[in-house]
């Protein structure tokens, strides 16, 4: 294994991050707390509790959640397109660097990017709500396998993509939707019987319940389900990343 090659891609792709703090950092923290404003607030003071939690202590995991998944993404996508659409990626594949090094240097630096983001939201939280952590090793084995697993997803939409539309087309429109509707403002008992049905087809909804159930003990699925469901991202996204590199798909183009 050439560490020296994954730390070189790990610390050049972090160093864009510093050079665009306001935009990689500040943004997604500043619109988090604006959620925490508007929806723990305004509306949170029209709900007492849910499930025996306050309603702006409910959303925290959620909006964690929400910002994990689709930064993750946005990350890696974005950190395997640029070199793609300049070119420099054939310096890279040339180089004596294994797809298994490149995986690990692009997806690692973009699942540390997301979770410095996640825990900066979450000390951010504190100032806003009371929270409660019943879990801890569970809270960061869910923050840790999101940001990876959905890092590596990141990493395939930045191979499919051929243009900047496309980069954007998951994130925006797959992505964020399926968190929204996956339970970061509301629990699944408050949905009608028939769209709790439903919901139970999105998959994020069994990242949120059990990223949730670690901080307050309570979840719309078993613990079980939502290991269930992240195992599964997690191993398809692998194979799809070792098909990339077996067939050379969008690298070779």
């Amino acid at each position: 294994m050439n560490f020296y090659a994954i730390k070189a891609i790990y610390l050049f792709e972090l160093s864009r991050t510093w050079r665009t703090i306001g935009q990689s950092i500040v943004s997604p923290v500043l619109t988090t707390c604006l959620y925490f404003v508007v929806f723990g607030a305004a509306i949170g003071s029209r709900i007492e509790t849910v499930e025996g939690v306050s309603y702006g202590a409910f959303i925290v995991p959620g909006l964690i959640m929400l910002m994990l998944l689709t930064q993750s993404v946005s990350n890696a996508s974005f950190g395997i397109y640029f070199p793609r659409f300049t070119g420099t990626i054939y310096e890279l594949l040339s180089a004596p660097v294994s797809y298994l090094e490149a995986v690990l240097g692009y997806v690692g630096a973009a699942a540390t990017k997301s979770l410095i983001i996640g825990v900066i939201i979450l000390i951010t939280a504190n100032f806003f709500v009371t929270i409660e952590i019943q879990h801890p090793f569970w809270m960061l084995f869910f923050m840790v396998m999101t940001a990876f697993v959905f890092s590596l997803l990141g990493f395939i939409i930045g191979i499919w993509a051929d243009n900047f539309e496309k980069l954007g087309f998951v994130p925006m429109l797959v992505i964020t939707p399926l968190t929204f509707l996956g339970g970061t403002f509301y629990s699944l008992e408050m949905l009608p019987p028939f769209w709790q049905s439903v919901s139970l087809f999105n998959p994020v909804v069994y990242l949120i319940s059990g990223f949730r159930w670690s901080f307050y003990g309570i979840a719309d699925v078993s613990l079980m389900a939502s290991l269930a469901a992240i195992f599964g991202f997690l191993f398809t996204c692998l194979a799809l990343v070792a098909w990339i590199f077996r067939t050379g798909y969008r690298l070779k183009e």
